[in-house]
């Protein structure tokens, strides 16, 4: 028994020396692992671990906006351009309290000029009650103070209380240096709390450097670069090149959780009108970028680098001869008789057979002063439609033809057409009997009802009612959309007006249809049909774009990355002969018809008058209360070979009666800017 337990004793021994040394084992080579791969971590990985660290704890951050893209015009002269603006700004922190604000506004105050005078009334007052809240607190009552503990009243709505109750006695404290105060204390916290805020643009160069030498006493406050937009031709053709966001402005309201999937910044500077916005993608630069370690230190990774540059199909030399032609035509009209209602002009010159803008232009005429100011109004030419009259002939002409109701050469006799219940319609004179083409150049207005009318597949007696099928409208409509009449043009702008399309068929309302008295069209929809005339029944979108290049370092233009083809949109339905008939219409228009000598020294010009009826709110009350005339001509030159199309329009050139003189300032515009432009540039 005793010897049995000894065994037994000698084998527990045994057993816990092989646990010891497994155990020994174990942690000596798990020791050994572990140092194995902490040297291989602190020793041989070391670098690339430090990597990792560095690029964990670090990221990459975009700069401000960079400079836009050049605007060129056709002949590559600069249309706008960028120059750097050396800006003050306010980096907002929670380190700076509403004291401290305050205090860096008045000294801000003492060393920067700026314009305080444009100060809002309430941003003074709400400067006034950081600086003196108990003057506010005051002014509430305790009835208004227990309505916010109640919540009938809001914070806001006791802080609205607050500044309406200041008065002018309270703010007669303040001369110009605490003024100035109030105008940085409104900078610094308008808008986004994280944006720079801009406090100065175009700072001295005193200024730079007073801060710089100062900059313990202004905390927060930095200069920096920023750019703006110059037009070396002034305002010609500004207000289509368009406009750019300000940096406080940032991305439009409206648009700004597109921008924001694009890639955008809410501080972004983008186009926000006409060309600058239609070609943002293009235009915008691209930001510099900057890789933030741990230590807030920045490192340059890429440099910022403007956008590529535009060429524009304008020439900007014919472009200020439309505009000065316009502008002395309309102050000359204004010392007409009878041109109450007149105020404004348009004109477009295309180039056929591409649909390139060369020149566009609106004028409006105001009075200011005692004298007639002109005001740019060339957006109009893409807004403001017209009832454009007897210019849109040779489209319903080719109505008649289409449909088989009317055949080359046919005669019919120009007299009035009288409908029951209606008044008599008529030419502007007894035309007797005469065939299509002196129905072109004369203006027969009859001419063009009883084309109507076969169309409509009426029986027509006079004084008797008239039954037309209402499918005509959709004829006619079909043809003068087909030139561009009544339906959008596609120019490459964000913006563009459709004119008006009537809703009622009456057989009255076709007839005026007909001869341009129904539908309403703007300048370059009329701009687009005289063009599609011109090029032989094709019509091609009009555009303003020539060409992109690459952006480059320096004022050349850099690689061409995009040339603008003539895009066409479809090709007028009728047969050629039909078309060379109108078109030789259109020239008898100019030799021996209403037109002629409109187009002055153009070689063998061809196009259309028109004059219409039009109705006009001249109370502003949002109601028609007053009758017009208005005028429009379209055309071309030379006649074999088109070289340039016009389009003029003068809305509400006189009153209809009582009055015998008449204002020719439309036949003006056109017969000097059409001659002006074939002195710019010969025939060879």
């Amino acid at each position: 028994m005793k010897r049995k337990k000894k065994q037994t004793k000698k084998k527990n021994s045994t057993f816990l020396k092989w646990r010891f040394f497994l155990l020994c084992f174990l942690f000596s080579s798990v020791f050994i692992i572990l140092t194995f791969f902490l040297t291989k971590v602190f020793i041989f990985d070391r670098s690339y671990y430090e990597e990792k660290l560095a690029q964990l704890s670090s990221r990459i951050v975009e700069g401000e906006s960079a400079p836009r893209g050049r605007i060129y015009d056709r002949n590559y002269k600069l249309l706008v351009d960028n120059v750097q603006v050396p800006t003050v700004y306010y980096k907002k922190s929670s380190d700076l309290s509403l004291s401290d604000e305050i205090k860096l506004a008045y000294s801000l105050a003492s060393v920067l000029d700026v314009p305080y005078q444009k100060l809002a009334l309430t941003n003074l007052k709400e400067f006034f009650l950081a600086e003196y809240p108990q003057v506010g607190k005051d002014k509430i009552t305790k009835e208004e103070w227990q309505a916010l503990d109640e919540r009938r009243l809001t914070s806001r709505d006791i802080e609205k209380l607050e500044i309406d109750r200041i008065t002018d006695e309270d703010l007669s404290i303040y001369g110009e240096t605490e003024k100035k105060a109030a105008y940085f204390y409104y900078c610094m916290n308008k808008g986004y709390s994280y944006q720079d805020k801009t406090l100065k643009e175009n700072a001295t160069v005193e200024e730079m450097a007073f801060l710089a030498e100062h900059s313990e006493e202004f905390p927060n406050v930095f200069v920096k670069q920023n750019w703006e937009r110059v037009y070396p031709y002034g305002d010609t053709f500004k207000t289509i090149l368009g406009t750019v966001s300000t940096s406080e402005q940032g991305l439009p309201l409206e648009e700004r959780d597109t921008y924001l999937e694009q890639g955008y910044a809410l501080n972004d500077r983008v186009g926000i009108s006409y060309l600058e916005k239609q070609y943002e993608s293009v235009l915008k630069g691209t930001k510099a970028l900057y890789e933030v370690n741990q230590h807030n230190d920045m490192k340059l990774i890429s440099e910022a680098k403007r956008g590529n540059d535009i060429v524009l199909t304008i020439d900007i030399d014919l472009q200020m001869e439309v505009d000065r032609i316009l502008s002395e035509e309309l102050i000359k009209a204004k010392s007409e008789p009878n041109t109450g209602y007149f105020n404004r002009s348009f004109v477009v010159i295309q180039e056929p057979n591409t649909g390139a803008i060369l020149a566009m232009s609106g004028k409006q005429v105001i009075r200011e002063n005692n004298s007639w100011v002109v005001r740019d109004y060339t957006p109009g030419v893409l807004t403001s439609p017209m009832t454009p009259g007897s210019v849109v002939k040779g489209a319903t002409m080719l109505v008649g033809y289409n449909t088989g109701v009317l055949q080359i050469g046919e005669v019919m006799m120009d007299e009035c057409v009288k409908i029951a219940g209606t008044p008599k319609k008529c030419s502007h004179a007894n035309l007797g009997r005469i065939n299509d083409i002196t129905a072109l150049a004369q203006s027969s207005n009859v001419y063009q009802f009883k084309i109507a009318m076969r169309v409509a597949g009426a029986s027509y007696s006079y004084d008797a009612p008239l039954k037309i099928n209402p499918e005509a409208f959709t004829i006619y409509r079909k043809t003068l959309g087909e030139f561009g009449l009544g339906v959008k043009t596609g120019i490459d702008l964000p913006i563009e007006s459709l004119g008006y399309i009537g809703t009622k068929t009456d057989a009255g309302l076709l007839l005026d249809l007909s001869m341009g008295q129904y539908d309403t069209y703007t300048p370059i929809q009329l701009s687009q049909y005289i063009t599609t005339m011109a090029s032989n029944g094709v019509r091609y979108q009009p555009h303003l774009l020539k060409e992109i290049h690459e952006s480059t370092s320096s004022n050349e233009l850099g690689e061409v990355l995009k040339v603008q083809e003539p895009v066409v949109l479809n090709t007028v339905t009728t047969e050629e002969r039909f078309l060379k008939r109108v078109q030789e219409g259109f020239r008898a228009v100019m030799t021996v018809g209403l037109g002629k000598n409109v187009m002055g020294n153009s070689p063998s010009p061809a196009g259309k008058t028109g004059t219409s009826e039009s109705f006009l709110d001249t109370d502003g009350d949002g109601v028609i209360d007053s009758e017009s005339v208005s005028n429009a001509f379209v055309g071309y030159a030379p006649f074999d070979n088109p070289q340039m199309t016009i389009a003029v329009t003068s809305p509400d050139v006189e009153k209809p009666s009582g009055y015998t003189y008449h204002s020719y300032v439309n036949r003006r515009i056109a017969r000097e800017i059409s001659s002006r432009y074939f002195e710019l540039f010969p025939v060879s």
